[in-house]
């Protein structure tokens, strides 16, 4: 590839430019608002000029409802040799191009599962895609398979983006992402939402779990409106089987009230249900690198809100020889302070305890 057209430079195109254009590929932008593809060039992610020609691959990054007209127009107007989209839901566009009338030979729906909880060009990053599953759809019905070229062109622009492909049926894309993505958005957005009228010593006692749980609902409702338009019906499934286990949980938690011991125990039953239930589906999860998960000690640390403090600790478990899975950070309320806490293989942990504690670091027990 090439040459390459980015239609629409929000986050998702923004970024897709920016790794393109930082691999060589001379990019072309374009947005229904100037200013924007302006933005977008100024960092770096190509040119806001229009291409001379029809350019290897278009890439459509609008939002959902408006990606089968964007398409469409493309693919009228000869830009380029392969068409796809970002946009989350698949099988909605794909529909609507085929009524339009498109030669579906030359377009493939895609979806990065990759995202930010800012938007804009502003927000884009050449990395945002690297490592992450990038869903690809190819149509299979006689007279409208996506062409093998074209298939190739997405896939080099995965392999570009440093992403992983993965191909999917684009209904079946559809009802994945409304289970991990759409619905835990809705869910997290209802959890911050009885914050907003909370009292303020409730608020003060936040702590890393409803941080952890409501972090997304710092999206931006616009782009989300639209994004859960185009996916309704598989969305509303997820939640109406979530709403029967709120009202099973309900009743549980209202039976632990009772002067019953009967009811009492039924009610804790209950709750251990769904906790299990809920520790069974976080065990399948995938872990770091997509592979299963693992099961990681955890040494926690008490850390200072200064300047070099998490290179300090990081050099110094690097010293010890222990590598850092993963890693988290609690902010102590109304105190220069946290807690880290660094995921780490277990037969490491009593050795990275040690190193860390001659290095004069407060390990919580």
């Amino acid at each position: 590839m090439r040459t390459a057209l980015v239609i629409g430079t929000g986050l998702i195109g923004t970024s897709v430019a920016l790794a393109l254009a930082g691999r060589g590929v001379r990019v072309h932008l374009s947005d229904h608002d100037p200013d924007r593809a302006r933005t977008a060039a100024a960092l770096g992610a190509g040119s806001a000029q229009e291409p001379e020609g029809p350019v290897d691959l278009a890439v459509v990054a609008v939002p959902p409802a408006h990606v089968a007209r964007t398409v469409a127009e493309a693919i009228g107007r000869g830009a380029a040799r392969g068409f796809l989209d970002v946009a989350s839901v698949k099988g909605g566009p794909r529909r609507e191009l085929e009524a339009l009338g498109c030669d579906l030979t030359r377009y493939i729906g895609t979806h990065p599962m990759a995202g930010a909880e800012r938007s804009g060009p502003l927000a884009g990053t050449a990395d945002l895609f690297e490592g992450r599953p990038w869903v690809l759809t190819p149509t299979s019905a006689a007279g409208a398979a996506t062409d093998t070229e074209v298939l190739n062109l997405a896939l080099e622009l995965v392999a570009l983006c440093r992403a992983v492909p993965v191909v999917m049926d684009a209904d079946a894309h559809d009802r994945a992402v409304a289970l991990v993505s759409h619905t835990p958005q809705l869910l997290s957005s209802m959890v911050a939402a009885r914050l907003e009228d909370a009292d303020e010593a409730a608020v003060r006692l936040c702590g890393q779990g409803i941080r952890d749980v409501t972090r997304i609902a710092a999206s931006d409702p616009g782009m989300w409106v639209d994004i859960l338009s185009a996916n309704p019906g598989p969305v509303a499934d997820i939640l109406a089987a979530v709403a029967a286990d709120l009202d099973e949980t309900v009743r549980s938690l209202r039976a632990l009230q009772s002067a019953d011991e009967d009811k009492r125990g039924d009610g804790a039953q209950g709750i251990e249900d769904v906790l299990r239930r809920g520790n069974a589906g976080r065990e399948r999860v995938p872990g770091k690198h997509g592979a299963a998960p693992a099961a990681y000690e955890t040494v926690a640390v008490f850390i200072g809100d200064q300047p070099g403090e998490l290179a300090r600790i990081f050099a110094d478990a690097g010293r010890a020889g222990v590598n850092i899975e993963d890693v988290r950070i609690e902010h102590a309320t109304g105190q220069q302070s946290g807690l880290i806490q660094l995921f780490v293989e277990p037969h490491a942990a009593p050795g990275l305890t040690a190193a860390l504690r001659e290095k004069g670091w407060s390990i919580r027990q």
